[in-house]
């Protein structure tokens, strides 16, 4: 019977989707922030949204732990933070963003196990704008883990769970070199924050960069995991890598330490196990990213990601170890600030592939002052990313020589 009354409260919500669809609305719905709220009802909750015309959407429940995700199509929160519409005590956090081209995201984070009780999106015949209301009930445990999951939608891309661990031909210097860069965070996962500026936005605009300069020095092939403001998961991040057969993966970053002066690059590679406590809190911090974003995190083989490790380090490991070393070298080469421990390693789930040599570059700590201030500075990331391309050149010559010489 629970089940039933899921699937009924889906079909009623497809059916406001696409009734929604129908009108053929165009353009970005705004949110009137003033009008809109999440309250208490009692034992439960009332989630007003007032939109500026109707559009698509979609409602479900992710367990481990429990939230609620409201996916439109589309809205544009203009810079909104979710956290001023939460008056509400069983709902403990509201993030909202660009999630994929074409859809924004709300995550609700719930204190306490909820279910939706009744959704409806009423649209203005005279003004076109609209207004989504939906009730939240308390449930148990068990019902609510009954109801959870992404539900699939026709066209909804979704990468496949397992990596295959195919063998790739080893890169000996005749074909240009395939680097996949991955500029971290996007959409509503902003990443560290500071002053104003978000970690998404300084990592976007070094990668245009730094594709431009590899560009331009002729030999590289260069592909962004992302070239907007969108989200994109991190098993997604690793399949474009493997569609697109890259050489080198490159997950850019910047944090931001709430203790600590730490500052200048740092290079991670992928460990089981942290090379110190910081490393290790850092990996869970970016790990998190997808659970933050409303994404469907069940179901994940940790065997299967056992074994890609396992793979990962009998030929890849010891090439990422070497482009490590190689862009440490690169950035020391220019004068450009280091890390006092550059080289380090942790579980980064970004870095997972078995057969690309990966590697993870803090940039630097926007929690720096001179080291946002350089992030921030254009004639900086140039040097940066100027000290990127030699670095893998660099690379790319001493992998071609070492697979030669295992070919002999």
């Amino acid at each position: 019977m629970v089940l039933a009354g899921v699937l009924g409260l889906w079909a009623a919500v497809s059916a406001g989707l696409l009734a929604a669809q129908d009108r053929d609305f165009s353009g970005l719905a705004r949110l009137d922030v003033q009008a809109s709220s999440i309250t208490d009802t009692g034992r439960g909750a009332v989630l007003r949204l007032v939109l500026s015309q109707g559009v698509p959407y979609r409602v479900f429940t992710l367990e481990a732990p429990e939230r609620l995700v409201l996916d439109f199509r589309e809205v544009d929160w203009g810079g909104i933070d979710g956290a001023v519409l939460d008056q509400s005590a069983v709902v403990a956090g509201v993030r909202v963003g660009d999630f994929r081209p074409g859809w924004s995201r709300m995550v609700l984070d719930l204190a306490a196990p909820m279910a939706v009780d009744r959704a409806g999106l009423t649209i203005d015949d005279v003004t076109g704008g609209a207004v989504l209301e939906m009730s939240l009930r308390p449930v148990t445990a068990q019902v609510f883990a009954a109801g959870a999951g992404a539900p699939d939608l026709p066209g909804w891309e979704v990468p496949e769970r397992a990596l295959k661990a195919e063998k790739r031909p080893r890169q000996r210097g005749e074909a240009p070199l395939v680097v996949v860069l991955d500029p971290g965070h996007g959409g509503l996962d902003p990443g560290a924050q500071v002053d104003g500026l978000a970690e998404k936005d300084l990592m976007l605009v070094f990668a245009l960069e730094l594709q431009e300069v590899l560009v331009r020095a002729g030999g590289f092939e260069v592909v962004l995991t992302r070239q907007d403001d969108s989200f994109v998961s991190l098993e997604r991040r690793v399949a474009i890598a493997h569609r697109m057969r890259a050489d080198v993966f490159l997950s850019l970053h910047a944090d931001a330490l709430s203790e600590g002066r730490a500052h200048g690059a740092t290079v991670y590679t992928l460990s089981d196990s942290a090379s110190d406590e910081a490393s290790a809190a850092l990996a869970e911090r970016h790990n998190r990213a997808d659970m933050l974003a409303g994404i469907d995190l069940s179901g994940k083989d940790d065997i299967v990601a056992d074994v890609l490790m396992d793979l990962a380090r009998i030929e890849t490991q010891p090439r990422a170890g070497r482009l490590a070393e190689s862009l440490r070298q690169g950035i020391e080469a220019k004068g450009l600030p280091l890390h006092s421990r550059p080289l380090r390693h942790a579980g980064f789930s970004v870095l997972k592939s078995p057969d690309i040599p990966s590697a993870l570059l803090e940039l630097g700590f926007m929690s720096s002052p001179r080291d946002l201030k350089n992030l921030t500075d254009p004639a900086w990331r140039g040097q940066m990313a100027e000290a990127l391309r030699d670095a893998l050149e660099a690379w790319r010559a001493e992998d071609a020589a070492i697979a030669d010489l295992v070919r002999q």
